[in-house]
């Protein structure tokens, strides 16, 4: 049951994020719609995964201790980059899971692993497709922030969404 609910609320947010407006006639006649692969501020073209201003921009998920639970402050970001994915078919991506130092080093590999999962799942159910995506764990090996801390191990418990090719 929590599985078909789960699918059910990520197809409503997918149906919900995907929504566009045509462009206006005029605007056609005016040669004023904009190429949806690079946008201009300020006089500088920006590639989306390079717009600043795009959520595109954003590329780490944080988690809590221990868990490898999608957090709903996440769930946007996650489904705007599997959309991107599924709007660029030669678009691919490595999602790297990543945890603290605390834990044996298998355990750590294992929890990275199902980190890297849970964001690969999320983006297959919103549209992106298989051979898009590789997900990997690399543990405790790759922290963000050096520290023996709660701040450092916050930091450090992601996983990492980097585009093949950039």
């Amino acid at each position: 049951m929590k599985k078909i609910l789960g699918v059910l609320i990520i197809s409503l947010l997918s149906a919900c994020a995907s929504q566009t407006t045509k462009p206006s006639a005029e605007a056609v006649a005016n040669d004023e719609v904009i190429d949806s692969s690079a946008v201009e501020s300020d006089g500088v073209d920006f590639h989306p995964l390079q717009d600043p201003n795009s959520i595109l921009s954003q590329r780490s998920v944080y988690y809590d201790f221990d868990s490898y639970a999608l957090k709903s402050e996440y769930r946007e970001l996650v489904v705007a980059h599997a959309q991107y994915l599924r709007d660029n078919a030669n678009a691919k991506v490595l999602l790297q899971g990543n945890t603290d130092e605390r834990g044996s080093r298998e355990y750590n590999l294992a929890l990275g692993q199902r980190r890297a999962d849970s964001v690969k799942n999320m983006m297959l159910l919103s549209g992106a497709r298989e051979r898009q995506i590789e997900s990997v764990s690399l543990g405790e090996e790759k922290p963000r922030v050096s520290g023996h801390n709660e701040a450092a191990w916050r930091e450090n418990r992601r996983t990492d969404i980097i585009y093949q090719g950039e």
